[in-house]
């Protein structure tokens, strides 16, 4: 893995050359060893047709190339960052969610209506992440922002999870998921459980929740 935990709010990356890392600007906190930071436009091995496709989505969180020879320590607003490392698989997860990851990860966006028709852009309104989602795919490592702790269920065939949209932070593996309503005669009159969306995720993968209610 390509980063090292050194606490829940901050993760450290050993940079080699030819190696490169992408993070959100402004995200190192410290640093040692000969390494550089310039912006980046493109962000991930998507190049120019992902880097527009992203602004067009809005999923374009300025990013910036971290090269060299050394070590950089990341963190963010004294967010919770939590690992995660892909195997081939892709990670669906919001730009702005996005600390850092490794430069061979294949960044692209997904319209959420692809996954779902109508309720899949009522589900993307719901949980706040607009109508399109950011990608990465391929092996390597991403370190994720959220509120609180983090916990990764895991999702395996014939037993979905469901979750609150507002904890959800991201999901990987090949998983479906979809917006499923409780919506009773009680929500109706203001009488409810306050549960009436939920994410149903099926398949074969993982979801990372967040122990907080709460947008970054």
């Amino acid at each position: 893995m390509t980063f090292r935990e050194i606490n829940s709010k901050m993760v450290e990356a050993t940079v080699v050359p030819g190696q490169r890392l992408y993070s959100q600007r402004g995200a190192m906190i410290a640093y040692r060893g000969e390494v550089s930071f310039t912006p980046s436009t493109t962000g991930g091995s998507g190049g120019i047709g992902g880097m527009i496709g992203r602004r067009v989505a809005g999923e374009a969180t300025p990013l910036m190339k971290v090269e060299g020879s050394g070590t950089v320590m990341f963190g963010h607003g004294g967010h919770h960052i939590q690992l995660v490392e892909l195997t081939g698989d892709t990670l669906y997860v919001e730009a702005d969610r996005l600390l850092a990851f490794d430069g061979t990860l294949e960044q692209g966006t997904v319209f959420l209506g692809a996954q779902g028709g109508v309720m899949g852009m009522v589900r993307g309104q719901v949980t706040g992440q607009g109508l399109f989602t950011t990608t990465l795919r391929g092996r390597g490592s991403v370190a994720v922002l959220a509120h609180g702790g983090v916990v990764e269920l895991p999702i395996v065939p014939g037993r979905p999870v469901h979750v609150d949209p507002q904890a959800y932070v991201a999901h990987h593996g090949d998983v479906r998921n979809k917006l499923s309503t409780a919506l009773g005669w009680r929500d109706m009159v203001g009488r409810g459980s306050g549960e009436a969306f939920q994410l149903e995720l099926s398949g074969r993968g993982a979801v990372l929740v967040q122990a907080s209610e709460e947008k970054l």
